[in-house]
């Protein structure tokens, strides 16, 4: 697809590196030939996994989130790394948050390739969902669950309900969506 709006950058004004981000500053040339000042963050992909084992989905216990202020309920996830790809990044997330190692990974099914923009008017940053389906032989720590639901329509429903994260959610979504 041709994108005739596309604007033009005539300049940055400023630039700030973090580990975590990079936020941008710059001036753009619209098509109404209008300089705009924009802000926007450049900022790793993001891995979130829908974890299935015996019928229930798993969720870690609950983390601190900064950006609401909050403690909440949310799938495994984190960032991929630069050097890294999202298929990779999984079992490492996976064992970091439910101590599962990639031997009980029994199945691993990407729901993008590509990735979903995550805000694509403030951020290039993208999505990978994915679903993990885990050995019925194992065992997981209770110290590292936070809540199981069923995989129902009913338990989807009430995992709805507890969920505030959107990109959980939209992977919850898109699982659903592929799994009817």
């Amino acid at each position: 697809m041709s994108d005739k709006h596309q604007w033009q950058m005539v300049g940055r004004f400023v630039e700030i590196r973090s580990p975590w981000l990079t936020l941008i500053g710059e001036k753009l040339l619209d098509e109404q030939k209008r300089v705009l000042d924009y802000w926007r963050v450049e900022k790793a992909d993001s891995v979130v996994i829908v974890t299935i084992h015996k019928g229930l989905f798993l969720l870690p216990v609950p983390s601190y989130r900064p950006g609401v202020g909050k403690t909440t309920l949310d799938f495994p996830g984190g960032r991929v790394q630069s050097s890294s790809t999202p298929a990779v990044t999984v079992p490492a997330i996976l064992s970091r948050e439910l101590g599962i190692s990639s031997s009980e990974i029994v199945c691993l099914t990407p729901l993008n390739s590509t990735g979903w923009a995550i805000n694509s008017s403030f951020s290039n940053q993208k999505l990978y969902g994915f679903v993990a389906e885990l050995s019925p032989h194992i065992s997981i720590s209770s110290e590292r669950l936070g809540a199981t639901y069923p995989t129902t329509r009913s338990g989807l429903n009430h995992l709805l309900e507890d969920l505030t994260c959107l990109q959980c959610r939209a992977v919850l979504l898109e699982w659903w969506r592929n799994s009817s």
